[in-house]
């Protein structure tokens, strides 16, 4: 660690975020979220808070499709899970 640090170029105000992300503070259960940690430490590492986004992306994505492509999409990942 140094004695002194130059902060001379340094900005106040919060950190940028990525564009098109928005920072927010959520409540979540615990369990939830320890799950998605899980699922991240099975796939052998990531970031659970972009595994959360990618769940909820897919869920919006699937809200929207037609009922008909829901259930194609459901006997696929059974039959696949069968095989």
């Amino acid at each position: 660690m140094r004695k002194e640090y130059d902060f001379s170029k340094g900005k106040r105000g919060p950190v940028v975020a990525a564009q098109g992300k928005t920072r927010i503070t959520i409540r979540l259960d615990d369990d939830v979220v320890e799950w998605f940690k899980h699922k991240v430490e099975e796939a052998g590492g990531g970031n659970y808070q972009s595994l959360i986004n990618r769940a909820l992306r897919n869920h919006i994505e699937h809200e929207q499709e037609p009922l008909e492509e829901t259930l194609r999409r459901v006997v696929r990942e059974e039959l696949r899970s069968a095989s």
